[in-house]
């Protein structure tokens, strides 16, 4: 029974497009482990905004929102960190996140949101079919909420103990660049001809004279 304020319809549009962006990119993205979990949450989620937009309950979506956009934004900075080759801030990103995430949804989410959708929300406007419907998504996303945070728990236990933070287990290849780590080093052309990048009967300061080079080039 309130007014749907212009910032909070924008909130709504945008929002609505990005998880619209990945359902659609995960097809193209890179496969990972959990493709059937992730886009059920997609769909979720997409059906949860809208449906919550139809009926007039945009209080309880615009928190739901905010508390999942608050874990994202600390956990899409530690894949840049680690993309940039920046091991502790990206260690120390991951575990903020971690932190983050399982406050924020494991705790804030089931005792505020869910505990006034499933009961407060009852009393509140009485029962009526579209509340079930509701509230059965919001149940959904804290199923999938508890087993992305036993991930996490566990990602964070091997950096804690190996001391950085291990390859995402939902990947079967996480990126580029962790394939190019993966390669032997007695496979480059710089480890039989240079030490160091200095010396070697073929090179000067890293630069190769021979044909190797143009072909590496």
């Amino acid at each position: 029974f309130q007014p749907l304020m212009p910032d909070l319809h924008y909130y709504y549009i945008v929002e609505l497009s990005f998880y619209w962006s990945l359902m659609f990119s995960q097809f193209i993205d890179i496969k990972r482990k959990d493709f059937g979990i992730m886009f059920t949450h997609h769909i979720v989620t997409v059906t949860l905004i809208t449906f919550s937009y139809v009926t007039n309950l945009t209080r309880v979506g615009t928190l739901t929102l905010c508390l999942h956009d608050a874990a994202d934004v600390v956990l899409e900075a530690a894949k840049m960190a680690n993309y940039c080759k920046c091991q502790k801030l990206s260690d120390l990103l991951f575990l903020t996140f971690a932190i983050v995430f399982i406050v924020s949804r494991l705790g804030i989410y089931p005792l505020w949101i869910l505990n006034t959708t499933l009961f407060e929300l009852y009393e509140a406007l009485g029962n009526f079919p579209a509340l079930w419907v509701f509230n059965m998504l919001l149940v959904i996303l804290q199923i999938l909420h508890c087993f992305w945070s036993y991930l996490i728990i566990k990602a964070a236990y091997k950096a804690i103990s190996k001391g950085k933070v291990a390859k995402d287990d939902r990947s079967d290849i996480e990126s580029s660049s962790d394939e190019e780590e993966t390669v032997p080093r007695s496979k480059t052309p710089h480890s039989t001809i240079t030490t160091n990048g200095t010396s070697g009967a073929n090179g000067t300061n890293g630069y190769l004279t021979g044909g190797t080079c143009s072909e590496e080039h």
